[in-house]
């Protein structure tokens, strides 16, 4: 989702399961917007995960590890587009969003990209894991040289890792609340925009909308373009 201008949204989750508990593990990452596109159009598009790249690769030693491709490119693979305006959309700001899953003990080498991006590998799960050599412990983000192939080395279990990779923007940011602006003057009139308008409002019944199981997996666009997919 590109917020550009301004839009509302929420993010909720269907409990699959009625008979046993439903664990969620998420992340929520946020690319910010030059100023030049702040005030873009909102844009919306699904992710489906039948449509993520799912790359599989074998060590020496037969050990497996799988990449989900989300944004980017790596190797010949291609993430599906992201949405328009969005700092991933250009392709020489090298944006990447990967997750990995080595088998315990699997190596995999990360192919480098340019040296002008930042790129940090967060490892979120897993008992130890080698990075070019280094013991590094499971809840630890590390920021690694872009213009270099990194090696990395699954512990005693199955290791899990969030990669991040971008260009900077290189320019001034404030924060504040859901808003990112690049002054703190920009952050009070969105606040007032918001107030004058919300952002055109929200569409549902309830705040805390939530839609028929039945319904399955869908995504309703504000042209009244309907996709589904199968649970």
């Amino acid at each position: 989702m590109t917020a550009g201008k301004g839009v509302q949204h929420s993010e909720m989750f269907p409990l699959l399961n009625q008979d046993k508990t439903n664990p969620l593990e998420i992340f929520q990452v946020w690319l910010n917007l030059p100023k030049a596109s702040k005030f873009a159009a909102p844009h919306f598009k699904m992710l489906w995960s039948d449509a993520i790249p799912l790359i599989q690769e074998s060590d020496n030693n037969g050990k497996k590890t799988e990449i989900n491709l989300i944004a980017g490119q790596l190797k010949q693979h291609l993430a599906p587009a992201p949405t328009p305006d969005s700092w991933a959309a250009d392709a020489n700001n090298q944006v990447m969003v990967l997750t990995i899953k080595m088998e315990a003990e699997a190596k995999w080498t990360l192919p480098k990209s340019a040296a002008s991006v930042n790129r940090t590998l967060y490892f979120y799960k897993g008992n130890g894991m080698r990075i070019e050599g280094e013991n590094i412990s499971a809840n630890h983000s590390i920021q690694v040289q872009s213009d270099q192939d990194i090696a990395l080395e699954a512990g005693a279990n199955d290791c899990y890792l969030l990669v991040l990779q971008g260009r900077a923007i290189g320019e001034l940011v404030a924060q504040h609340g859901p808003f990112v602006m690049n002054t703190m003057l920009e952050i009070q009139q969105a606040f007032q925009e918001y107030q004058r308008t919300q952002f055109g409002g929200w569409p549902w019944p309830k705040r805390e909308q939530a839609h028929d199981r039945s319904e399955g997996r869908f995504a309703l666009h504000a042209d009244g373009k309907n996709e589904t997919r199968d649970l």
